[in-house]
């Protein structure tokens, strides 16, 4: 083998083992455990904003949540209200599968989210038909909640298009009203 070939296959196993991520399972052990279902039942409120792929914040907003537990589905009725005075709503519709998976609509999702919880974490991807301009484009989420307590949840979301990041969306749960 020559030295090149070498270097290349050195620099090849690098890049892979930098692009490979967490995995759920990494936090099994996690305390305290999750409940989605629980946690969202009833009232909750976030706080959130948006960073572009530089980290400037470009835009901020408060979300009312109203969750409904019936069976192994949890319908999450959001209601947003941006920094401008744009609202908007969003209902997701969950449903709970076998081993800890999820499944999930919502009227400007592409298809279907899916979603896995273990210990004191849940993550979550899907396409957003995120309006833009005067159209919109289709954006992909990688959402990871992270449980603090029984009442405060973080949510980190990175926000790609192409596989290129474009920013992220960071969140606070609470369960007290404000």
């Amino acid at each position: 083998m020559s030295i090149r070939t070498v270097f290349l296959a050195l620099c090849s196993v690098v890049l892979l083992v930098g692009c490979s991520g967490p995995k759920v399972q990494d936090y099994a052990h996690s305390e305290p455990k999750l409940d989605l279902f629980s946690y969202f039942a009833g009232k909750s409120h976030a706080y959130g904003q948006f960073q572009d792929r530089s980290g400037t914040v470009k835009r901020r907003f408060t979300v009312d949540i109203t969750g409904t537990v019936e069976g192994d589905q949890l319908t999450l009725d959001e209601r947003f209200v941006y920094d401008d005075g744009e609202k908007e709503q969003r209902v997701w519709v969950i449903q709970r599968l076998a081993n800890n998976q999820y499944s999930g609509t919502a009227g400007d999702v592409i298809g279907t989210a899916y979603g896995e919880s273990a210990g004191s974490v849940f993550t979550w991807r899907y396409t957003l038909d995120l309006p833009y301009k005067n159209s919109s484009i289709h954006v992909k989420f990688d959402d990871w909640m992270f449980l603090q307590s029984d009442d405060v949840m973080l949510n980190r979301a990175e926000v790609t298009k192409w596989g290129f990041k474009v920013g992220e969306v960071t969140l606070f749960f609470s369960k007290a009203q404000p």
